[in-house]
């Protein structure tokens, strides 16, 4: 190895994970016959291992040249290691000269690769950028200006992207401050074109006020921290639309009026897209494509179900500089509400009082005739009861008599009879 002055070297592991393959390649079969060893020269300063590994296979173990080990959760503070599903990042300082190895469930096919300096590149975003925008931009890991690929490496770099304001009182964004808007994926979800290939892709919210801002897209995890920032101008939108009520709101047409600004836009390439939603689980689809002014009046389907309705729009066209764009135009929102009944007419309030009439006559009768049968059966119930009172009393004052009359006839001596009145009348009859 030829003489170098200390900088920063990574040493990257994996399948093809610089473009071009090319560039600094090692024959697979060299790699297999020296067992995943490689020689740290004595003049790095620092070191940092790309490691690609079997899907869902164990962190790799590092042995040093002096036989000592380390693992994922167990190594000097010198040390940062970032493990994921298919792969390790392993940040070393000062670093032990000498043969090193790798023990694990390595890649089939893997090959070592060397670059001194590990960066990022980020697509620039277009000027003029309007609110409402659907952007798509991307963005690299760069290892001496070559594509760093690795299956997994979306879930251990995270990306940020932020808005800082100026804080020109000129601006809409005067008081916003520093606001997150998105990140970059390489997942193959979305916007991005396919996983794992290297190339992120943003998604930024852009529903953002209009102004004068500084763009910062951070990549970090515990190895390295990157960022790329430059002021950009983000424009007002240039298609308003609103609702426009019709005077017959049940019976007339409901419209959406749509203002394009021809400065910013052309009128021939700009087309509209809206989907209806309504009550009882209405989804209409609205197209218009016959820009010919830059007012335009877009009438809706005739609805007649009363209940909230909602108009979520995007509108694609081409700038006059030529970019093709496509625009999220804000959700829009009206009610059909149900008029109030017409006052009624003298006959039929008279016809609604008779009713009302006979419905509290009848009420009336019905109470007359419930409360006639309480006190009847009341009446009833009291006469029963003092029908069978009476009977006991006259049963008792007989049994007394009997009683009396056989005890003169025996001649006995005089016992004392109760009298009625101290007869417990809750007895029952003879049997």
């Amino acid at each position: 190895m030829t003489a170098l002055k200390p900088y920063c070297l990574l040493f990257i592991l994996l399948i093809g994970n610089l473009i071009p393959q090319s560039a600094f390649a090692v024959p697979y079969t060299q790699a297999s016959e020296l067992k995943n060893r490689f020689r740290i020269d004595h003049m790095v300063d620092e070191l940092t291992l790309l490691v690609q590994r079997e899907y869902g296979t164990a962190p790799v173990i590092v042995i040093l040249p002096d036989g000592s080990k380390w693992y994922s959760d167990r190594h000097p503070e010198s040390v940062k290691w970032v493990d994921g599903l298919t792969g390790d990042m392993i940040k070393i300082t000062k670093p032990m000269p000498g043969p090193w190895q790798l023990l694990g469930s390595l890649a089939e096919g893997s090959s070592i690769q060397k670059v001194s300096e590990l960066e990022i590149e980020v697509e620039p975003i277009p000027q003029p950028l309007y609110q409402g925008e659907r952007l798509k931009v991307t963005a690299r890991l760069l290892g001496d200006g070559l594509t760093v690929r690795l299956p997994g490496l979306d879930f251990m770099v995270e990306w940020t992207t932020k808005f800082a304001s100026h804080h020109k009182n000129t601006d809409a964004n005067f008081t916003t401050g520093t606001i997150i808007v998105g990140s970059y994926k390489d997942n193959g979800e979305g916007l991005d074109e396919a996983p794992d290939d290297g190339v992120f892709t943003g998604k930024k919210n852009l529903n953002q006020p209009w102004g004068n801002y500084t763009l910062t897209v951070e990549a970090r995890n515990n190895i390295f921290q990157r960022e790329v920032s430059y002021p950009f101008y983000l424009s007002e939108k240039p298609i308003e639309v609103e609702i426009i009520e019709p005077e017959d709101k049940l019976n007339g047409i409901w419209q959406i009026q749509a203002v394009v600004n021809e400065e910013a836009l052309k009128l021939e390439q700009t087309h509209f897209h809206f989907d209806i939603v309504g009550p009882a689980g209405l989804k209409l689809p609205l197209s218009f494509n016959e820009v010919t002014s830059t007012e335009t009046l877009i009438s809706i389907p005739q609805v007649t179900d009363f209940g909230s309705y909602r108009i979520k729009g995007t509108a694609v066209s081409t700038t006059v500089e030529g970019r093709e764009i496509v625009l999220d135009l804000p959700e829009q929102f009206f009610n059909l509400i149900e008029p109030p009944a017409p006052p009624p007419s003298a006959e039929e309030l008279a016809r609604r009082a008779a009713i009302q009439a006979a419905n509290e006559e009848a009420a009336a009768k019905e109470e007359a005739i419930f409360w006639i049968l309480v006190v009847n059966g009341s009446l009833l119930v009291i006469g029963i009861l003092g029908l069978i009172i009476w009977r006991k009393k006259q049963a008792l004052n007989k049994a007394l008599a009997a009683t009396k009359l056989r005890l003169e006839q025996e001649g006995g001596e005089k016992e004392d009879v109760p009298s009625l009145d101290d007869l417990d009348l809750t007895m029952p009859d003879e049997k």
